[in-house]
């Protein structure tokens, strides 16, 4: 399972709309080290001026690479962390997530980083089997 959901926040899915700020929490709690990571890089976009950060660091286990990939594959997360963090999110791999400004989705920069190009020239032995 992705996420440990309280039962009030199942009620409130069961009753209609589910507001972004109480899933958000749920994701921070269930997912701390993917919440983390996003964060952080979030935090290292806002104070610089590239058009991205990234992570290249795997995680020190199975269990954070696990939550990352959890959190990044499902479009609800990643959606949620994408507005409640203001970037836009890509993915390589098992473990280098990169923010984006949310304006430079689709520039050149953004689309350099997405391509099968760089998908390609990411691989390693090492991440082969993550």
């Amino acid at each position: 399972m992705s996420l440990g959901v309280s039962p009030q926040l199942l009620t409130e899915a069961e009753n209609g709309e589910v507001r972004d700020q109480d899933f958000v929490e749920t994701v921070r709690t269930s997912l701390p080290y993917a919440y983390g990571l996003i964060a952080r890089l979030a935090d290292e976009l806002r104070s610089g001026t590239s058009e991205f950060t990234d992570n290249q660091t795997p995680p020190p286990s199975e269990k954070e690479r696990g939550q990352l990939l959890r959190a990044l594959s499902s479009d609800a997360i990643r959606g949620s962390l994408e507005r409640h963090f203001g970037v836009a999110l890509a993915f390589q791999n098992c473990h280098r997530v990169a923010a984006f400004r949310p304006e430079a989705r689709g520039g050149a920069t953004h689309k350099r980083f997405t391509s099968l190009r760089a998908q390609i020239l990411n691989q390693s032995p090492e991440l082969r089997d993550c």
